[in-house]
């Protein structure tokens, strides 16, 4: 696992204390848990067992991370007797969005939860910061993280409380296409060629993915942007190119049967942009929707992961969470610890029946544990039993 020196590229904090919000003469600004972490060196709390626990604790997690698949739900238990952290790794693919949604029950505290790309180098730099809002002692507060992946990688996502609270938190991870879907009714079904196959006898390469749907469906802006042209050319026929100032692109829509713009006008995500049809060189094919992007210092783009649906959902929570926080015992002599939940991942180490293990956690029908030795996994909600 690489992630000793990782980038980080984006950080939320839910907390009661203010958080710089600008960044000035090139300055980075410390991130909520990088602020606290100096707190306590500063207070001279790092020299105590609970300080230099805390601070071992958000190490070892992104040393070692947790590998659930996305999506997932997972609710975890803090206590103010340990310090704990937990990370959890996972590829994701440019043109996702990935969503964050954390609820929490307990008194106000700061939650710290931090997203890291893994990389090869020693550099360390901040990219991106969103800031919840403060919670009150009378409700669950609600925090949101959405982030847009631009290049496909490895990410590791770290939540960790403040030192000396009690509760537990539900966290759910998802992506989502970052664009919408450019044709109206569309489904990942109704996309029938990719983006790099050959045509003209491999003479060129495919710089879109078609989109058939009946002559007249509406073709819809996929994002917020301009049109910049509508100028028909031999191979796209009717054509919209529609300006994305906001990500550095440009959409390409081709084969129209007819506009329902002009050049210069501004757009919503979802506004009609034309309809489709088989103009141009598609005269011979059905009715379809031929949708590039292209990106500024790159060319050509596959639009396939910016659009495509993603229609996998979180498993639901199978397991007991009355029974968090309380210690359990295997129930058979030797059990496997995974590293994500489930009975095909990869195993952590094995339990001897004779040891004693915290609930942490529960994701679908497993539950989190930590050993006495710090080190955490998922096992069968139905392997544990109490001592």
């Amino acid at each position: 696992m690489r992630l000793v020196r990782s980038t980080l590229i984006a950080a939320i904090a839910l907390a009661a204390c203010s958080v710089p919000e600008v960044l000035r003469d090139r300055v980075r600004v410390l991130t909520p848990y990088e602020q606290y972490a100096e707190g306590l060196k500063a207070a001279g709390l790092d020299s105590t067992a609970v300080g230099r626990d805390w601070l071992l604790a958000s190490d070892s997690a992104l040393r070692a991370p947790l590998t659930p698949a996305v999506p997932f739900r997972e609710v975890g238990f803090y206590s103010r007797t340990e310090a704990r952290a937990v990370a959890f790794r996972f590829s994701l693919v440019g043109g996702q969005r990935l969503e964050v949604d954390i609820r929490h029950e307990g008194l106000p505290l700061k939650l710290f939860v931090d997203l890291y790309r893994e990389e090869a180098d020693s550099v360390v730099s901040f990219d991106h910061r969103q800031t919840a809002t403060r919670p009150d002692s009378t409700s669950d507060a609600f925090l949101t993280m959405r982030y847009e992946v631009r290049d496909s990688g490895t990410y590791v996502l770290r939540l960790q409380p403040e030192l000396l609270r009690d509760g537990r938190y539900l966290v759910e991870v998802r992506t989502a296409a970052i664009l919408a879907f450019p044709v109206h009714g569309g489904t990942n079904r109704s996309v029938q060629s990719l983006f790099g196959v050959d045509r003209d006898g491999g003479r060129r390469r495919h710089h879109g993915i078609d989109i058939f749907a009946p002559r007249g469906t509406p073709v819809l802006a996929a994002t917020d942007g301009y049109v910049r042209s509508i100028e028909p050319n031999a191979l796209g026929g009717n054509v919209v190119w529609l300006s994305d100032p906001a990500r550095g692109q440009t959409l390409y829509y081709a084969h129209l049967d007819r506009h329902a713009v002009t050049a210069g006008v501004r757009v919503q995500e979802g506004d009609t942009l034309g309809f489709v049809g088989n103009t141009g060189n598609a005269r011979t094919t059905r009715p379809h929707l031929h949708f590039g992007m292209y990106r500024r210092g790159e060319g050509p783009v596959d639009p396939w992961p910016w659009v495509r649906i993603v229609t996998a959902t979180a498993a639901k929570l199978g397991a007991d969470t009355s029974r968090l926080g309380t210690v359990a015992m295997s129930t058979a002599r030797r059990t496997p610890l995974r590293r994500s939940p489930g009975l095909r991942a990869d195993t952590v180490q094995t339990i001897d029946r004779a040891l004693q293990l915290q609930i942490v956690g529960v994701q679908g029908g497993f539950y989190r544990v930590q050993l006495p030795s710090g080190q955490s996994g998922y096992v069968p909600a139905n392997a544990l039993a109490q001592p």
